[in-house]
């Protein structure tokens, strides 16, 4: 499909001879003969560039460009006139021009310029819907249990600072995405944000992914490359599964967190790089250190500021909310009609244990969406390890109800305790009108 071009011009010869040599290149041409014109049709079709005259009667390109950046529309403009001069092309590129021409110009000068505007255009759309996509795979759900709410304090806090942070936590608890928050919420978060996965490479490849190489330092090696640690200039670098990096990558990454400098692989010139240090482990690097397997000052290293991620049997009040969001998003990603999940399977998804912990989780929603009739997940939709009522982990757990039931008697009780007993006192704590924290004694069976 080919690119549409909106040319606005007060003279008809002009609009005729530039869509004439547009058409010509592969463009599809509309025009318009002034300025208001000009912005009726972009706004009830909106092509893919504007090119606009500067001088007209009723209003100048100059109007028409403010105007457009003024409604938030980002569509690359090309100005054009036959009265150039520095200052009213600096004045032009400042309103957000994508360039200024002047006329005689040189038809392929016009194509050159006009596609590098639309492929810009193109580029940065796809980046804005990628980062889209990146936010919402890597959305932090926080949900409302004290032991949650603790950690995102903590990160937040790191966030603030330069210091090294290491996050701990079984498989699935969601430390990569806790790693990203923390870069967004720094003030990094505009600049890089690099993946290291430590697991399954060799130590030659690890080596040459985090410090890059010079043109021959192997077999293979043709040209120079850059590695992570290098791309990640004033970002963020977040080492995955770093207990089982090797010994001898072990002593380059304590130099370089020592230094916060290194060589590429193959080369004797220093490399200096400003990046913050994101950790991440399953594995207990404590016991680790006993064995030799993990070197003692490089952990210390590392954890500067430790955060423990919580699994998700320890914070059950947080299913439901998390339940729900991954409905919504492989609901609409399947094109599903789920809206719901009923209470039965909600029971025993709040009572299994979740090995697997968030990632689990996510799964098996996506799989009930994936297999389900709609709208509503039924106990049918669940894998049998969590169907089954007779399992030891929901034996061992009340129902969904109880648990509610529990947490929020807890609540109370700690309020009333807090105001020695003052029920007004425990209500206004806690947010609530006395007649309905009174009610909510008597149905918790709170004397």
């Amino acid at each position: 499909m080919s690119e549409q071009i909106l040319i606005v011009d007060d003279e008809p010869s002009n609009r005729k001879i530039l869509g004439q040599e547009l058409v010509h290149k592969g463009f599809t041409i509309d025009t318009a003969a002034g300025g208001k014109e000009a912005l009726a049709k972009i706004e009830t079709a909106p092509p893919d560039l504007v090119i606009l005259d500067y001088m007209m009667p009723d209003m100048s390109g100059l109007d028409v460009l403010k105007e457009l950046r003024k409604k938030g529309n980002d569509t690359p403009v090309i100005m054009i006139t036959a009265y150039g001069s520095v200052e009213r092309a600096v004045e032009v590129m400042k309103a957000g021009a994508y360039d200024f021409i002047t006329r005689p110009f040189d038809p392929d000068h016009i194509e050159l310029v006009v596609r590098k505007a639309i492929e810009r255009q193109t580029l940065k759309r796809e980046v804005e819907v990628l980062s889209e996509e990146i936010r919402d795979r890597y959305h932090l759900v926080t949900g409302e249990s004290p032991k949650m709410k603790q950690v995102v304090d903590l990160a937040r806090k790191a966030a603030n600072s330069s210091a090294t942070v290491m996050l701990l936590g079984e498989s699935g608890t969601g430390k990569e995405i806790f790693a990203r928050n923390i870069h967004n919420w720094s003030e990094r978060k505009d600049r890089p944000f690099t993946t290291i996965n430590c697991v399954g490479l060799s130590k030659e490849l690890l080596e040459s992914e985090l410090f890059g190489h010079e043109q021959g330092a192997f077999t293979g090696a043709h040209q120079r490359k850059k590695g992570k640690l290098e791309l990640a200039q004033g970002g963020t670098v977040f080492f995955d599964e770093i207990g089982d990096i090797s010994p001898e990558l072990q002593a380059k990454l304590l130099r370089f967190l020592q230094e916060r400098e290194f060589e590429r692989v193959g080369g004797v010139t220093s490399i200096s790089v400003d990046v913050r240090v994101i950790a991440a482990t399953n594995r207990d690097l404590e016991n680790v250190l006993k064995t030799g397997a993990f070197r003692e000052d490089l952990y210390h290293r590392l954890n500067v500021v430790a955060i423990r991620l919580p699994p998700l049997r320890e914070r059950r009040e947080d299913i439901a909310l998390l339940c729900q969001y991954f409905l919504r998003k492989y609901a609409t990603e399947a094109h599903r009609n789920f809206t719901e999940i009923a209470d039965e399977a909600m029971e025993r998804i709040v009572a299994y244990d979740w090995p697997g912990n968030v990632r689990e989780l996510a799964n098996v929603i996506e799989r009930a969406v994936v297999l389900g009739a709609g709208p509503t997940i039924t106990v049918d939709e669940l894998p049998s390890r969590i169907a089954d009522p007779i399992s030891p982990s929901y034996r061992a757990m009340p129902s969904y109800r109880e648990g509610v039931n529990a947490a929020r008697k807890e609540i109370v009780l700690k309020a009333l305790s807090r105001t020695q007993g003052n029920r007004s006192a425990a209500a206004k704590l806690l947010g609530l009108e006395s007649k309905y924290f009174l009610k909510l004694m008597k149905s918790l069976q709170i004397e």
